[in-house]
């Protein structure tokens, strides 16, 4: 069966610098290992497939693939499937607000100043780290325990260390070795250091995690990390919003996350989004 296709770049300065993601327009009917099974021959970070919606307030249904699993929930996947959406004749309920529906419940998506931005999801662990843990990130990341400036918990369901360095030279000059890792399952640290005064972005992030056989993996740009970083960096007085980040520079990438804040505490992380592949696969 041919279904719609397209290939969306999420988060770039412009087409072709952010993070790509794959998704298929109609996932009706396709069992969860088919899902798995494509996201892995199309070898994006992520692939979405649409669905209609189970919910009544939801304007559609997603299920996100990473090569390995499933997913809940992630941010580049969820402004880049909403995008597909939008461009392939989705109406949203509530003008101005699309409501989606996925693995974490009903999330809202709204479109302000010609992007798409989504309510950050609540941090499931936060609070400080301790030091023998920070010990065995300083070898994993090859840097001196001076160097790390503050550290936070920052997970909302992939697992983040946040570790911010003095600033973001320091973030960009990190060259970690994941073989070093010798702490239970996989791990994922976010990096954080304050950008020059007068630049264009406030921070400079990097998203370093293990893969499957214990690689050190980067990802380009990530929603969700910018998401529980916002948290951290708004609520302990660093910065206020509204401020935009950069990611994927080792990469050669130039992704632009933009972190707002409503007067009633509501934290969007939104970006651009591009049309980059459009067409049809036999699924």
């Amino acid at each position: 069966m041919k279904r719609g296709f397209l290939e969306i770049d999420v988060f770039g300065a412009k087409a072709y610098r952010g993070n790509p993601l794959a998704v298929v327009l109609d996932g009706t009917g396709l069992s969860s290992e088919e899902m798995q099974d494509f996201t892995r021959w199309a070898n994006f970070s992520e692939t979405t497939f649409l669905l209609p919606p189970t919910s009544p307030e939801a304007d559609y249904k997603v299920r996100i693939f990473t090569l390995q699993r499933e997913l809940p929930f992630a941010g580049h996947p969820t402004l880049g499937t909403c995008h597909a959406w939008l461009t392939t004749g989705g109406k949203p309920k509530k003008p101005g607000v699309i409501i989606q529906e996925c693995g974490a419940g009903n999330l809202a998506i709204r479109q302000k100043d010609g992007l798409l931005a989504f309510a950050a999801p609540p941090i499931t662990r936060g609070g400080p780290v301790d030091e023998d843990l920070l010990k065995r990130l300083c070898r994993v990341l090859r840097i001196d325990r001076a160097e790390i400036i503050d550290s936070q918990w920052v997970d909302n369901g992939p697992g983040w260390v946040g570790v911010m360095l003095k600033d973001s030279d320091a973030v960009l000059a990190v060259n970690a070795d994941f073989s070093q890792w010798d702490g239970p399952g996989h791990l994922d640290v976010g990096l954080i250091g304050a950008c020059p005064a007068g630049s264009d972005c406030a921070y400079e992030v990097r998203a370093l995690f293990s893969g499957a056989s214990g690689e050190m993996l980067e990802d380009p740009v990530t929603g969700s990390l910018n998401a529980s970083l916002a948290q951290w960096m708004l609520s302990s007085g660093r910065i206020k919003a509204p401020y935009r980040t950069s990611q994927g520079t080792r990469l050669g990438r130039q992704g632009r996350p933009h972190i707002d804040q409503d007067s009633d505490g509501a934290i969007w992380i939104g970006g651009t989004t591009f049309t980059c592949v459009q067409g049809e696969v036999e699924l």
